[in-house]
């Protein structure tokens, strides 16, 4: 096979012979050739199921094998449990000869289990970062004797984690694991989509003082099915005559769109992604009504976060076995755990970033090689009155945008840096006490500043947080001049929900007899009902005290509430959409309806000049400007506007998105565009006087326990930029 082949230890060359391979994939060999001939760290990127989990384990299992230490040796963290034990029996199986034992430890995980690794450690150990928390705060004894021989920490779906409280609390683990074992072992971080490598080696190496090597291994030419189609949500008839899934036009009872969705999947394994739980609850209810209606057995499932591990489980089952069923999904389903050979890729609207568009097609295609993805749009029929932004498809255009970006550039969102993470500051302050005890403020400054995750955090910052926490009890100074937890400290750190750095409001778990449904985050009362799980359920009772509700399913559907699960959108998506809207290009892809769409959408932007200008008038005094900038620096054009909204002569803003905003002012807009690109690119623009005084954003958990103007300046620092609203005023021409 290969040089490598033969550096493999005999238990691996036995598994690859056994299961039938002809030759080690690239990434294999670039993975061993790192590991084996240098000290350094490792990042692994390439596509969904292309083995580079059996690439990092057949080198190290041959370094590890037959070494007997008696800790663990390799530590596999990963974002979600169902991630742990679909890669649990993946790693078992490969390492069930070797005698290197397999742990995996998170809160479904029986206690039994992990006391086995507590008495005799060793091993592999796959943990989540809340777990792995847990063990710091309250086993802090223990960490030199379970990972005092560690040599190596995988971290999956690195993408996930750059630059987000998560991530960089998983660095401050690794960082205070290393000061308690006396040195860092090497990191090997795996992803699909990983946008800037050199920026993802950076995030990675922190503080582990080696370098970190990211090998390009040239991917083979791919191919796609993708489809998109686009629907009013009034069109409905009863005519059955034709399929939507042939004929668009020959809508049926329920819904244009979801006939047509669920024509899709009939018989096919597929998985239907929504970017909230809130449609994907609407959604699963939607196709049980369609089966239901034409008498079709019930094969709709449903995963996201709210439901009981149980339901989730199911669902993951359902999608590895033979047979035929439909997986309705947020961004549960995205990452690399293993469901079986999905044969179509389903999306309600557009993914927000062309990473999600790619993760979610890669989990199709691998029995025919060619992954497939159908995106469904739909959208209220404009009325005569409807303002001119809104006549644009936004979500239709970005699907587009998303896809042309990948496949004319080849672009992949880079990971974010987060300059300012308090919130994860704040709960770090307070595991390190919890774990360690009293520290002197100097020590304790010493401990977290040091922690890569912080290197950007001014000591006058740290200082100003540490007065705040003993002013309202989170730590509290002691006789001999130390810092111990305070009663509010000591609260926060006794409950489970502490180990998390990502908010958890879900706080009543649903219960109908025995069976755990699922969550949610406030009670209703007694004889109301909602949905959960694709079901309809009335409250029989509600224990406030004990956090449960006791319900019973009733037939139907119904909408439900919760908020959208939207991240940031970059700049390049609103440029390439600028393009789309622009230009004369076909894409095969659209389907009869959307290319209708589209067009009318051009239509519709090139009578308005957009094509020429970004601020046009809609009427009267409303101006309407399309400055085609990504999330943050929308934000901070919107915020630039609103400080110096008298000096500019506008007032009445408002905003949908970071597609457009509206305003009133008796200014014509090539005055206003004029005046705009004169005082934007030359005036220095500090970010934080945009943020008012009276201002305290809150984004993260412990945010609410932050200082107010910490909260501003992380704000400033964090989620606004000017860079990209300068140069796009500079210059004359939009784009």
């Amino acid at each position: 096979m290969s040089d490598i082949f033969s550096r493999f230890s005999p238990l691996v060359q036995d598994f690859i012979y056994a299961g039938g391979w002809e030759a080690l994939r690239p990434i294999q060999i670039e993975a061993a050739r790192v590991i084996f001939d240098t000290e350094d760290n490792l990042i692994l990127s390439s596509d969904t199921a292309s083995g580079k989990t059996e690439a990092v384990f057949f080198p190290i299992i041959t370094e590890i094998e037959g070494s007997y230490a008696e800790s663990v040796e390799v530590l596999y963290i990963a974002p979600l449990k169902s991630l742990i034990n679909d890669q649990f029996e993946r790693i078992d199986a490969l390492l069930r000869d070797s005698g290197i034992p397999v742990f995996h430890w998170h809160g479904d995980v029986a206690a039994s289990h992990k006391t086995k690794l507590m008495k005799h450690p060793a091993g592999v150990l796959q943990i989540t970062p809340e777990s792995l928390e847990s063990m710091l705060m309250n086993r802090h004894s223990d960490i030199f004797r379970l990972f005092g021989g560690l040599r190596y920490v995988i971290i999956d779906e690195i993408h996930t984690l750059m630059g987000v409280d998560r991530g960089n609390q998983i660095l401050c683990q690794l960082d205070r694991i290393a000061e308690l074992i006396g040195r860092h072992p090497r990191r090997i971080g795996l992803s699909a989509t990983i946008g800037d490598l050199d920026r993802a080696c950076r995030w990675l190496t922190g503080n582990s003082g080696r370098e970190t090597r990211a090998p390009l291994v040239s991917s083979q030419k791919s191919r796609w099915r993708l489809a998109l189609e686009h629907f009013y949500i009034q069109d409905t008839t009863s005519d059955r005559a034709l399929m939507p899934a042939e004929h668009p036009e020959a809508t049926v009872t329920i819904d244009a769109g979801y006939e047509y969705l669920y024509d899709c999947v009939k018989d096919r394994k597929s998985i239907v992604f929504s970017n909230s739980r809130e449609e994907t609850e609407y959604v699963t209810a939607t196709l049980r009504q369609i089966a239901d209606n034409r008498g079709d057995e019930d094969r709709i499932y449903i995963h996201h976060g709210n439901l009981s591990a149980a339901i989730r489980e199911e669902a993951e089952a359902k999608l590895k076995a033979a047979e035929s069923c439909v997986a309705c999904a947020t961004v549960t389903l995205e990452l690399g755990i293993d469901i079986g050979r999905i044969e179509r890729i389903m999306n309600m609207g557009a993914p927000n970033t062309v990473a999600s568009f790619l993760q979610r097609l890669g989990r199709s295609g691998r029995r025919t090689g060619i992954p497939e993805m159908f995106m469904v749009f739909r959208e209220e029929k404009p009325l005569p009155d409807t303002p001119l932004p809104q006549l644009i498809p936004w979500e239709l255009v970005r699907g587009i945008a998303v896809i042309q970006l990948y496949i004319e550039e080849k672009f992949i969102e880079p990971p974010s840096v987060k300059k300012m993470p308090l919130s994860l500051m704040f709960q770090q302050t307070l595991s390190i006490l919890a774990s360690s005890g009293e520290n002197t403020p100097k020590r304790l400054a010493g401990k977290v500043l040091s922690l890569s995750p912080f290197e950007e955090v001014d000591r006058e910052i740290y200082r100003t947080l540490l007065i705040s926490m003993i002013k309202n009890d989170y730590i509290e100074p002691t006789e001999t001049g130390g810092l111990i937890l305070g009663l509010q400290g000591e609260k926060l750190t006794k409950s489970f929900k502490f180990y998390a750095v990502f908010k958890d409001s879900e706080d009543y778990s649903v219960k109908d007899g025995s069976e755990e449904i699922g969550t949610i985050s406030s009670p209703p009362p007694v004889g109301d009902r909602f949905a959960l799980a694709g079901r309809v359920w009335e409250v029989e009772e509600v224990d406030l005290s004990r956090k449960l509700i006791y319900v019973h399913r009733i037939p139907g559907k119904m909408q439900i509430a919760w908020p959208g699960e939207y991240g940031e959108i970059h700049t390049r998506i609103l440029e390439m959409m600028h393009k789309v809207l622009s230009c004369d290009q076909e894409y095969p892809y659209l389907k009869s309806n959307a290319r209708e769409r589209l067009a009318a959408a051009r239509r519709v932007f090139r009578n308005a000049a957009l094509d020429r200008t970004m601020l046009i008038s809609l009427g009267g005094n409303t101006r309407c400007l399309m400055p085609w900038l990504g999330t943050r620096s929308f934000r901070t054009l919107r915020k630039y506007l609103q400080k110096n909204a008298a000096l500019l002569g506008i007032y009445g803003l408002e905003f949908d998105g970071c597609y457009f905003m509206t305003f009133k002012s008796d200014r014509s807009p090539e005055e206003l565009l004029l005046d705009l690109r004169r005082r934007i690119p030359a005036e220095h623009i500090d970010t934080l006087d945009l943020v008012g005084k009276g201002e305290c954003p809150i984004f993260e958990k412990y945010d609410p326990c932050i200082p107010p103007e910490l909260l501003r300046a992380a704000y400033a620092t964090d989620k606004l930029r000017t860079d990209e609203m300068k140069k796009r005023f500079a210059n004359d021409t939009i784009l």
